[in-house]
């Protein structure tokens, strides 16, 4: 059987240019919007606010809306209402209650153009961060619990910065760039 992922050799014995631009891990993901963010926020930016909304965008990148195993990305945010405020056995479990902020912060961040055309983003930038409170009070982590009620608190100033950021990316022709070849001596 074919070996496949990131470090998969070509016949000639070097690194195959086009597989080395596909595969992505999570390290990369992270380390990609870690960057990017930065970019976008100021300098006095809270480093594990930060990190927490990097890891929130990479691991978005990569779950697709229909997975076996993890939770799925929403296509919109009438799927966040329809999960997680219609069904209100949700109210009451921390982890689902920071899934739904998550999701809202996404959806009206990072998709804001996208969602604003059939979706009031502010009202739901509201309920992410009453549901990233909710999730904040259940929490069993002192650490957790303080990241996740910043997060509520700075929801809107995230979201920009999401958007932001989302605007940027598509306006770059290539965000990957090809390697280039390797020189003879």
């Amino acid at each position: 059987m074919a070996e496949t992922g990131p470090n998969t050799r070509s016949r000639g014995g070097g690194m195959d240019p086009l597989r080395e631009l596909l595969a992505v891990d999570h390290r990369q993901a992270l380390e990609f919007f870690v960057l990017r963010l930065q970019y976008v926020s100021e300098p006095t930016v809270d480093r594990q606010e930060l990190l927490y909304n990097a890891s929130l965008l990479a691991h978005y990148a990569q779950v697709s809306t229909q997975p076996d195993v993890d939770f799925p990305t929403p296509a919109n945010l009438s799927a966040v209402f329809d999960h997680f405020v219609s069904d209100t056995t949700l109210l009451h479990d921390g982890l689902m209650m920071e899934t739904a902020g998550a999701q809202c912060l996404l959806l009206a961040g990072f998709f804001e153009d996208q969602m604003r055309r059939r979706h009031n983003i502010h009202w739901y930038a509201k309920l992410g961060a009453s549901f990233f409170s909710r999730a904040a009070v259940q929490e069993r982590s002192p650490h957790k619990a303080r990241l996740l009620n910043a997060i509520a608190r700075r929801f809107e100033p995230w979201r920009r910065r999401h958007a932001q950021l989302s605007r940027e990316l598509r306006d770059q022709p290539y965000v990957l760039t090809p390697p280039r070849p390797p020189t003879l001596m």
